[in-house]
């Protein structure tokens, strides 16, 4: 059985990159920190990406997430699409005239994460028109679409909203924006959807949640007005677990989730938002998932929540899948905590290795 580098610890399942137990990985010791940074520097540095949010004194502030970049003459933002030339902020991409992204049309009904509270599902002859976005806000070492970073590497496709909003035909019943993460591009997304839902698409995003809160504001209304849906990928409540998973605090996605769940008295059905979480072996145990859904249900016990069942990608490659046993004790622990609607989702996943 592996052992805790910090204190020695026995646990179940744990990854070569964060080779701690969740007790030292909410601790924040310096040691624990050190390695994590090691990680994540990992993640980054084949991509040329900053390891850190630059945060020169001085520099030029981006404003458009949780990351607060301050970039110094020459220096790129966290999320690689933004840098300082001359002593301006310069977008590589993430405006109304150029997205960096992919796009394709998804048949309905699809895997959506929201499928079984969202309209798409009952949909069939219809279609989705995903858009994956390159660059994300965070840097999670889990991340099943990690291959959005050679979208930033190559700079390329870039597709305006004009462009992207005219793929959309009469069969394109609902678009989302997700990626990546669409957090750092949201005015190309906020422009796309403006055009099509005049159009009457149902407009809905994938998001970790860190987008600046006037961003959101918009996106929550326009969600609200053509039936979409916000879906928030809340990864961890304990900060310092988050901190590890993604490099970030969870703090602003914990806000913002906040601020969005007040919309569900204004529209019962479908949700305006839905939440859900990956269970990642290891790190995201039952009792984590207890943690977010007590504060999903303080909030609202009418948001639904989603358990994933995770599979082995990027630098957590060597963990299992989530085991059924994982599945269902979280499940659980997310009803017990007042939650009227959850369900556990990408069950063809489940393994049986711990």
């Amino acid at each position: 059985m592996p052992t805790c580098e910090n204190c020695g610890a026995e646990v179940p399942v744990m990854a070569a990159a964060l080779p701690f137990c969740t007790d030292c990985l909410e601790s924040g010791r310096e040691s624990v920190r050190a390695k994590i940074h090691q990680a994540h520097s990992r993640a980054r540095i084949p991509f040329n990406l900053p390891e850190l949010p630059p945060q020169t004194s001085g520099g030029i502030a981006c404003g458009f997430c949780a990351r607060d970049c301050r970039m110094g003459e020459g220096e790129a933002g966290y999320c690689g699409l933004r840098e300082n030339r001359d002593g301006r902020l310069h977008h590589h991409a993430g405006t109304a005239r150029a997205g960096l992204l992919q796009y394709y049309f998804d048949p309905l009904p699809t895997n959506c994460v929201a499928d079984w509270v969202c309209e798409g599902s009952k949909q069939r002859g219809f279609y989705n028109l995903a858009v994956f976005y390159g660059g994300c806000t965070f840097n999670c070492l889990n991340c099943q679409n990690w291959h959005h970073r050679d979208l930033i590497a190559k700079r390329r496709p870039l597709v305006s909203a004009d462009e992207l909003a005219d793929a959309a035909d009469e069969h394109t019943f609902c678009i989302c924006f997700f990626g990546g993460d669409p957090s750092c591009q949201m005015p190309h997304s906020l422009a796309t959807a403006r055009r099509l839902a005049e159009r009457g698409v149902r407009v809905c995003w994938e998001t970790n949640g860190s987008m600046n809160p006037r961003f959101l504001r918009s996106a929550l209304k326009l969600s609200l007005a053509t039936g979409g849906i916000i879906k928030f990928d809340l990864k961890a409540h304990s900060d310092g677990i988050h901190r590890a998973l993604t490099g970030s605090s969870n703090q602003r996605t914990l806000e913002n989730f906040a601020l969005a769940a007040e919309l569900l008295s204004e529209r019962t059905h479908p949700p305006p938002v839905v939440a859900s979480t990956l269970l990642v072996p290891g790190y995201i145990s039952a009792a984590e998932v207890g943690r977010i859904a007590s504060f999903i249900a303080d909030l609202n016990p009418d948001i639904p929540y989603a358990l994933l069942a995770f599979h082995p990608q990027f630098l957590l490659s060597d963990l299992p899948r989530t085991s059924r046993r994982h599945g269902e004790e979280a499940l659980a622990a997310a009803r017990a905590s007042g939650l009227k609607n959850v369900r556990l989702g990408n069950i063809h996943l489940l393994g049986s290795a711990y």
